[in-house]
């Protein structure tokens, strides 16, 4: 201590210097304490928020109806596919034909899934299975075959490949326009049978 007063002492200034530099040491003692102090204080954790998943909506309601067990409507988990539909419905029966059907496809809510009879079936067997009527004036776009569609004026064996390929991967079809849908057939090509189509 009574060297730093010597120091001070025999330093040439003047009163008025003297305390300015005291001031300037007290300002960096200050803030050099202020940003030791602040940077070893330990951080907060921040949280995340949590995440909320919204679960109300894990069901679809379906209609099954055709050649199935048990016809009716069903309500399955979001990503079922066809094949889930029909085991709900308790299988197909033996007059059912699901060959057109893309059974790995995922259905989508309010669809209805219908499985067809098998043609060709005699009379004599006995099935509650309610069968849609096909009239022979009208082709079927959701059960017709490939030589049905080539039967109808500017359908050759691409296009009616085409169509049944669209079925199988997309499902019934809805409307008679749906079939522009599927490639190669415009709006011109599907006036020239139109008429003759039912769904």
């Amino acid at each position: 201590m009574e060297n730093i007063r010597n120091w001070w002492s025999d330093l040439h200034y003047t009163q008025t210097q003297k305390r300015s530099l005291l001031v300037v040491a007290a300002l960096v003692l200050a803030t050099s304490s202020f940003f030791i102090l602040r940077t070893s204080t330990p951080s907060q954790a921040i949280t995340p928020p949590a995440l909320t998943l919204d679960v109300a909506a894990v069901d679809i309601t379906i209609d099954v109806q055709g050649a199935v067990v048990h016809p009716g409507v069903y309500k399955l988990s979001i990503g079922s596919r066809v094949i889930d539909a029909i085991k709900a419905a308790g299988g197909v029966t033996k007059a059912g034909d699901p060959s057109d059907l893309n059974q790995a496809r995922i259905i989508a809510d309010g669809e209805q899934i219908y499985i067809y009879a098998k043609t060709g079936t005699t009379s004599n067997q006995k099935t509650s299975v309610k069968v849609k009527p096909q009239s022979a004036a009208f082709v079927m776009v959701n059960r017709a075959t490939a030589k049905e569609f080539e039967a109808l004026d500017g359908i050759g064996p691409v296009l009616a490949s085409r169509i049944i390929a669209y079925r199988k991967a997309n499902g019934p079809f809805a409307t008679i326009d749906d079939l522009l849908k599927v490639p190669g057939i415009g709006a011109g090509t599907l006036s020239k049978f139109k008429t003759k189509l039912r769904v």
